[in-house]
């Protein structure tokens, strides 16, 4: 087994708000891993005293012991418990009602000799790759899905599409929301490598169009994860000027990347 994760803040004046985590038990037989993407409200209150990358930390943290503890929980069960774990934590001095409270994209894989289970909540992004080399994206495209009318702009969903029906979902305050995630079973033999990356990666295809999934796997497994968000940045600052690609919402992103090869 090999693992490699990279994590870069969009900018250096404020802390990255992505979270990723891997464990693999003492025996070598699995492992878990763990990426979140906080969002980023916009300027104004959003009810709570924390900030976003204290709420990915709280909740990836809780997410990376459950699924490495608990095998006898569904991954769903895991994000549910954490979720209600990582709100209790704030919930005496927030409004967790609040339509911006702190919240996060998710994606959790899990894996042992027999089966791979996954979990995938918002636009984030795990990819798939078969010992064949074929690629397989899991995604959560409900946020693609919502007309671009609906949202105030690329970069800012508005809270009256966000966790609601018709629109689409993240983790923040509500436990229940694990039942919206995209989830499955493969089994492990049909599996060679996972990576799993948040949108700071993922734009790479869909917003540069600079290949599609099975390209951008292959330049992971080629070059690594640092690489690859390198490349990213250098995307980003080719746009720079004409905003070709990156029309509105940030230049720079966060970017984490975790590559595991089973």
């Amino acid at each position: 087994m090999r693992i490699e994760l990279a994590t870069e803040p969009g900018t250096q004046d404020r802390p990255n708000e992505d979270y990723a985590s891997v464990a693999v038990p003492a025996s070598g037989q699995g492992g878990t891993l763990v990426v979140l993407d906080g969002v980023t409200p916009p300027t104004g209150d959003d009810g709570c005293l924390h900030s976003v990358h204290w709420f990915t930390a709280r909740l990836g943290g809780a997410l990376a012991e459950l699924s490495a503890s608990r095998l006898d929980m569904t991954l769903r069960d895991i994000l549910a418990e954490a979720l209600a774990r990582t709100a209790d934590a704030h919930r005496a001095t927030c409004d967790l009602s609040h339509p911006r409270t702190p919240q996060a994209t998710v994606v959790l894989a899990r894996w042992d000799a027999e089966r791979v289970a996954y979990l995938v909540l918002s636009d984030s992004a795990l990819l798939v790759e078969a010992p064949d080399g074929t690629v397989t994206a899991l995604l959560d495209d409900r946020l693609d899905r919502v007309p671009r009318a609906n949202l105030v702009s690329d970069a800012v969903a508005d809270a009256t599409v966000r966790n609601k029906e018709g629109g689409f979902f993240t983790a923040a305050a509500d436990p229940t929301v694990a039942t919206r995630a995209v989830t499955g079973t493969l089994p492990r033999p049909e599996v060679r490598a996972l990576a799993a990356m948040t949108d700071g990666v993922t734009r790479w295809v869909e917003k540069f169009e600079a290949g599609d999934w099975p390209d951008l796997f292959a330049l992971i497994r080629k070059e690594g994860a640092e690489a690859t968000v390198a490349r990213v940045r250098a995307l980003e600052d080719a746009d720079a000027e004409s905003r070709t690609y990156l029309r509105r919402g940030k230049l720079h992103d966060d970017a984490t990347l975790v590559h595991a090869e089973l």
